[in-house]
């Protein structure tokens, strides 16, 4: 990854030489400040395409490291880092509920946390497996709904994190004989869908 340093009285003049060196503009990169004395403002920077490239060949050689053999697409969308993984091995990769696959985005998190003390948006994937498992959700719910609504017997949901739990929600919030209801704490936190017998709050 290509990194530059540049130094100045102030932050915009160690800025704007950052951005010379880079050949980018503010929206184009990013960066870190120090001050190294009362007079001198250091601002190291690099472009966002190339800290993509970074978190690509780190995650590769992370999982490569870890027996993995791994091929990866990258993409940088409103400065979401995405990248979508293919292995001989995707269950393990993604792990029970996606949660491997959850850890492996906040140890890369963290990693770039540490090095430029900004916190970075990660989206990855395996073969599509989130958006499968959103509409595996969504559909969960509506069979789950409708069963409630005929029963009048609540029903307890799997453990769930937030992301999913937020899926089943919002999925079901025009259902206007039921709702829903998150109980439990983290990681054991779950869902209840449950008959709207009198106005209830959820």
């Amino acid at each position: 990854m290509k990194v530059v340093e540049s130094s100045g009285r102030t932050e915009k003049e160690a800025l704007d030489k950052a951005l010379i060196m880079c050949n980018a503009n503010e929206q184009e990169v990013i960066y870190k400040i120090e001050r190294i004395n009362s007079s001198e403002i250091k601002v190291t920077a690099t472009t966002k395409r190339e800290l993509l490239d970074d978190i690509k060949d780190f995650v590769k050689k992370l999982l490569e490291e870890l027996g993995l053999k791994i091929e990866i697409e990258s993409h940088l969308q409103n400065d979401i880092y995405e990248l979508k993984m293919y292995s001989n091995n995707n269950p393990i990769l993604i792990g029970k509920n996606g949660q491997t696959l959850k850890a492996l985005e906040t140890i890369v998190r963290q990693k770039y946390l540490i090095e430029w003390n900004q916190y970075i948006k990660l989206n990855f994937d395996v073969e599509d497996y989130k958006e499968k498992r959103i509409k595996y959700l969504e559909q969960l719910a509506i069979k789950t709904a409708k069963e409630v609504q005929m029963s009048k017997i609540d029903v307890t949901l799997e453990n769930m994190n937030a992301f999913e739990r937020r899926i089943i929600h919002n999925t079901l919030t025009n259902y206007p004989e039921i709702f829903t209801k998150s109980e439990g704490e983290d990681p054991n936190r779950h869902i209840i869908i449950k008959v709207k017998k009198e106005k209830e709050s959820c």
